[in-house]
């Protein structure tokens, strides 16, 4: 048993040896068994006082979450899968309890994935989401000066830029980003070392997943937002990320960065310590 697969959870030990394999000969196969797990846990869900409906923004695919009083706030949410896999049913689960415990209208955006469609096709289809929902606002009954967005995983590279974006003057004005386990950097950092060979999404993993994004060009603030000199025109900010995750540092160096430019910010750090004595 590694070190880092002691500092699970007990109940979680046994994930411990699983491995997010993004190499070009299985993505296809792990990207098929994803999605059908995904579909296989929406189609369970209680989705009981949300209103949910397909919609689209040309040829993009957009699932709309109504869970409040009109006009109500809305976030468009941009879902996980390291660039290369997920769909709108991969956080179903989550937009729905957004739309729920929020009282807002989430629209989810089934961007386009790598390596088939490399940076900049997802940030592309991102923009042309959030800009189909402030055009659209009265259709959608939303509030159009409470537009937010949220991400996780790659979806809070897309949020985290979209924001950024919006505070060079570049799309509708937003007031809050949700940025949960995001990818914002790919430059290495201390977590990324230390998780190279982890539960669940590794060093290894991270490695592959900018590969396939940038398929060879270097990157960028669109790409990687973290890259952005400038924050302090951004809006509120909450950040989630996970102890045990080469994503973590990153997570954290951008949320204190958000502070030091003045930026109203809460940052959450999930411990998964196995037991207080460890």
């Amino acid at each position: 048993m590694t070190r880092v697969t002691q500092r699970l959870d007990a109940a979680l030990r046994h994930l411990g040896e699983t491995r997010t394999d993004l190499s070009a000969d299985r993505l296809h196969a792990y990207r098929e068994s994803l999605n059908q797990r995904r579909r296989e846990y929406a189609a369970t869900l209680d989705t009981t006082g949300i209103s949910i409906e397909e919609s689209r923004a040309d040829a993009l695919g957009l699932r709309i979450y109504q869970g409040g009083p009109e006009p109500a706030p809305a976030v468009l949410y941009c879902h996980s899968g390291a660039f290369v896999l997920g769909n709108l049913d991969v956080d179903h689960h989550q937009c729905v309890q957004l739309a729920e415990r929020g009282e807002c209208t989430v629209v989810s955006v089934d961007y386009r994935l790598a390596p088939e469609h490399p940076f900049p096709a997802a940030l592309d289809d991102a923009i042309t989401a959030l800009e189909w929902v402030a055009e659209n606002a009265d259709e959608l009954h939303i509030d159009a000066d409470r537009l937010a967005v949220a991400g996780s995983s790659a979806g809070g590279a897309l949020a985290a830029r979209l924001v950024q974006r919006a505070a060079e003057g570049h799309g509708p004005q937003l007031v809050l980003q949700l940025l949960h386990q995001p990818v914002l950097d790919d430059r290495p950092t201390l977590s990324k070392h230390e998780f190279d060979s982890a539960a669940g999404f590794d060093a290894p993993a991270v490695e592959l997943m900018w590969q396939h994004y940038l398929a060879g060009g270097a990157a960028s603030t669109d790409a990687a937002p973290a890259r952005a000199a400038e924050l302090s025109r951004l809006p509120a900010t909450l950040i989630t990320c996970s102890e045990l995750d080469p994503l973590r540092d990153e997570a954290i160096d951008y949320a204190r960065r958000l502070m030091s430019s003045g930026v109203a910010t809460e940052l959450h750090v999930d411990v998964s310590l196995a037991d207080a004595g460890e």
